[in-house]
């Protein structure tokens, strides 16, 4: 069902050309700074290139959300982002605490949409477990 889905394979371009964006823009980050680089207007916006296509990632994702017409598989894409968010801000909460309160190195948030996507994963295998084979990965 949700393979044959026009709205899924739309999203699939939209996440697949975002993380095209998001390597080279990477790679371009990385070749032209260093590590701590002074502070400047063209620093900061080489280093805010990634995010920029962490932006289109999350236009696909609402995208998705709005051009879903079966409201079934709109409700299990709503509950995979709910899975991935609750994992994600109760992992990053406990973190923080640990950081507080230990000797633990800091996470950078760099790491906080991974970890999402992360429990965008999560969220799928919820939703086979507890749904049956309608759940989508």
């Amino acid at each position: 069902m949700v393979g044959r889905n026009p709205a899924y394979w739309i999203y699939n371009r939209r996440v697949a050309a975002a993380s095209v964006i998001y390597v080279a823009a990477v790679f371009v980050a990385s070749s032209v700074l260093h590590r701590r680089a002074p502070i400047s207007p063209l620093a900061i916006g080489v280093a805010l290139l990634p995010g920029i296509a962490v932006s289109f990632m999350i236009y696909a994702m609402a995208r998705l959300m709005i051009e879903l017409d079966d409201e079934y598989l709109r409700l299990l894409e709503v509950r995979k982002a709910l899975v991935a968010t609750a994992l994600t801000l109760a992992g990053c909460s406990a973190w923080g605490l640990l950081e507080i309160f230990t000797a633990v190195p800091t996470l950078p948030v760099f790491w906080v949409f991974p970890i999402w996507c992360v429990g965008l994963v999560v969220g799928a295998l919820f939703n086979r477990l507890t749904l049956g084979k309608g759940g989508c990965l």
